[in-house]
């Protein structure tokens, strides 16, 4: 059975905000950007780590690269976002003039066939 919450939609529980500003559940490519950049943190630090035996040295190279992953990650994957919504947009508007203009005098695919024939 589904748990309500406060404002009766079912299996919603509180959203999950990163630094009490970033919504990660409804933003789209937060999630993802910010474990990319916190699996390459880990990833660096424990690796420098390893290679140096500097503690300060790690953490540094961790935060570094948690920013930069972050950001990279962030900024590859809303540019991915805008290029879809893009063409979802322009998709979209060809299936409306296609469904407006079907079987009429301006329908592109009609002149087509009918040039196709007379030319036979």
């Amino acid at each position: 059975m589904a748990t309500e919450t406060e404002a009766g939609e079912p299996g919603k529980g509180k959203p999950f905000k990163l630094l009490g500003i970033l919504d990660v559940q409804n933003v789209p490519c937060a999630r993802d950007s910010v474990l990319c950049g916190s699996l390459g943190s880990i990833v660096a630090g424990f690796g420098h780590f390893l290679l140096t035996s500097r503690v300060r040295r790690s953490c540094d190279v961790a935060v570094g690269v948690f920013i930069l992953g972050t950001l990279g990650c962030w900024f590859h994957c809303r540019y991915n976002f805008a290029k879809q919504r893009i063409q979802q947009r322009i998709i979209q508007e060809g299936i409306k003039n296609k469904i407006l203009f079907e079987s009429t005098h301006l329908d592109p695919e009609r002149k087509e066939i009918s040039t196709k024939s007379s030319n036979s």
